[in-house]
């Protein structure tokens, strides 16, 4: 169990990074995500690594609650990740139940970074964002681009490279696979696969609860 405690510890540690990287980045393009939207919450295939649910499972048994959220798991038949708050009847509006203990997943997505086929980087920005700030979702897109020689030169997209202020220099978006690697370094074991959310979570919690049983039943021969 102190192996798991030390895992999450690190976890927490790479989680804190990410935040503040993949937040500043957000902010100083404007695509913050849009107040009480839970539409990627709410999506059937959020994938994620036990690893990523280890900090939040070691505090729902920390917390005496462990036994309990893998049974109400194991009989759950919804699609979505559990931990999410409706404030709608679609599931657009809503928030996360465990907010400080939300997989990496869930920090680094909304307006991010990553690799197309020929290696270039370009932005993956979700739905909701695009929708409610086309103009800054351009002017990222510009801001991303490697440098020019003549920025004056540069081509508009409509008009809106001419407010943006199109840079001599680009910005660099944070990668969500670079994210990813970094919290799977931590243990390959546990950090390397993949797993629709609430399961990744009854996984964690049926380690942490089987490692629990079985210490308890050492000590118990030991005190015999």
């Amino acid at each position: 169990m102190n192996r798991l405690r030390e895992l999450s510890s690190q976890v927490m540690d790479v989680y804190q990074s990410l935040s503040q990287e993949f937040s500043t980045f957000q902010s100083s393009q404007s695509l913050n995500c849009v107040e009480k939207c839970g539409a990627c919450c709410n999506k059937p295939d959020i994938e994620v690594s036990p690893l990523e649910m280890l900090p939040f499972a070691l505090h729902l048994f920390d917390t005496g609650q462990a036994e309990q959220v893998f049974d109400e798991l194991e009989n759950y038949s919804g699609f979505a990740c559990k931990q999410y708050q409706r404030l709608s009847l679609d599931g657009t509006e809503g928030y996360c139940g465990i907010y400080e203990y939300r997989p990496g997943l869930c920090r680094m997505f909304g307006a991010a970074g990553y690799k197309t086929k020929s290696g270039e980087a370009t932005l993956s920005v979700c739905k909701t964002i695009k929708q409610a700030v086309p103009d800054k979702y351009a002017a990222a897109l510009i801001a991303i681009q490697p440098q020019r020689a003549d920025a004056s030169k540069a081509p508009l997209i409509d008009d809106i490279a001419a407010n943006s202020a199109v840079q001599a220099t680009s910005v660099k978006p944070p990668m969500i696979a670079e994210g990813r690697q970094r919290i799977a370094q931590i243990d390959y074991e546990l950090g390397d696969k993949l797993m629709p959310i609430n399961g990744a979570l009854r996984f964690m919690l049926e380690k942490i609860l089987t490692l629990s049983f079985y210490s308890q039943d050492i000590d118990d021969g030991v005190a015999a």
